[in-house]
């Protein structure tokens, strides 16, 4: 039986229309005065013993039956897509950063030395470009997501009820808010005797009230909102399934390649959201390593529960407390700390 399971799982993944062992040969020929016209997969033979080829000639290898996935997985994008995901943020990167330099440096008259300290310590500018970033990407995914496939934004990209459960309060809101203030106390704490690099970029939002308030504005307001979309909404699925489907292909059993690729999933998103946070820091690597983890248990949420709702208020409750602690230490932004 677990043989006939495991064939029948394979057959599923790979072909949609296993061949019907009781047919004869003359059954698979076309009514008469009908012609067979060959289908675009027989003209594309994959390289033999190369998964990126074979699921891009078999995209139901990359993406199985619905009915097998989890539901959080089951989305309509691919590692193509990725890519394409990829170079547009490289291209929206250069283009505003284009645009900026070009600016100062024909109607500033600032050098390129000039212009890339700016780039470092102006909160406005920081604020402004990081906006206009964010702003892109979300058109993007958008357009190519909801647009042209006609799909329900929000929905599509994993917002989804949290299923509540009368056990522990889990799946309430307020649950995974408190847990993320928590979390910001315990990274404060693990980070008090960290030493912070000389000339980080984010040191530059205290040295006024208004660089402060504009950050605690975009950790609250906009940050949770954008970087669940994009991590724990976008990047965690399509990581999570294209590193199961590669699993599978080299032998692994499917439910086995399914926790293998979310594991993976989950360590990766976690990684790239600690590195992502890196120039603001000044690449100090102490804390790029902590904000990691913090990465790693938002997508652990995300994925446990099935939702970006979990994560999203994880991270509310995480940046809510760096706000409320920053307030009071500065008695509301009126002593801001000493600076060189």
């Amino acid at each position: 039986m677990a043989e006939e399971t495991v064939t029948g799982t394979s057959m599923s993944l790979l072909d949609d229309n296993p061949p019907d062992p009781l047919k004869g040969p003359g059954d698979s020929l076309p009514p008469a005065g009908e012609t067979s016209e060959p289908s675009s997969a027989e003209f594309a033979t994959p390289l033999a013993g190369d998964p990126i080829s074979y699921v891009a000639v078999h995209p139901e290898a990359a993406h199985p039956r619905n009915s097998h996935l989890p539901e959080d997985l089951r989305i309509p994008w691919s590692w193509v897509h990725l890519i394409v995901f990829g170079l547009f943020f490289v291209v929206t990167q250069f283009a505003i950063g284009t645009v900026v330099i070009g600016y100062y440096s024909v109607y500033r008259h600032l050098s390129q030395r000039q212009i890339k300290q700016l780039l470092e310590s102006d909160p406005k500018l920081l604020v402004s470009t990081s906006t206009l970033t964010l702003a892109l990407i979300f058109l993007f995914l958008y357009v190519t997501l909801s647009v042209l496939r006609d799909l329900p934004f929000w929905r599509t990209l994993g917002w989804k009820k949290l299923k509540s459960d009368p056990i522990a309060g889990k799946g309430k809101p307020w649950m995974y808010f408190l847990s993320g203030c928590g979390l910001s106390l315990f990274v404060a704490i693990a980070s008090a005797r960290v030493k912070e690099a000389e000339h980080a970029p984010i040191q530059e939002f205290f040295k006024s009230r208004n660089g402060a308030m504009l950050l605690m504005a975009m950790a609250v307001f906009v940050a949770p909102l954008a970087e669940e979309t994009i991590f724990r909404g976008y990047l965690y699925p399509v990581i999570a399934r294209t590193i199961s489907a590669v699993a599978h292909f080299f032998g692994m059993e499917f439910s086995l390649a399914i926790r293998t690729g979310v594991a993976s999933s989950i360590l990766v998103t976690g990684i790239l959201f600690g590195l992502m946070h890196g120039p603001q820091l000044g690449e100090n690597w102490a804390l790029v390593s902590l904000l990691m983890l913090v990465g790693v248990i938002f997508t652990f949420a995300r994925a446990r529960s099935g939702t970006v709702l979990a994560s999203f208020f994880l991270h509310l409750g995480y940046n809510s407390m760096i706000a409320l602690t920053s307030i009071i230490a500065t008695r509301g932004f009126t002593r801001m700390p000493p600076h060189p």
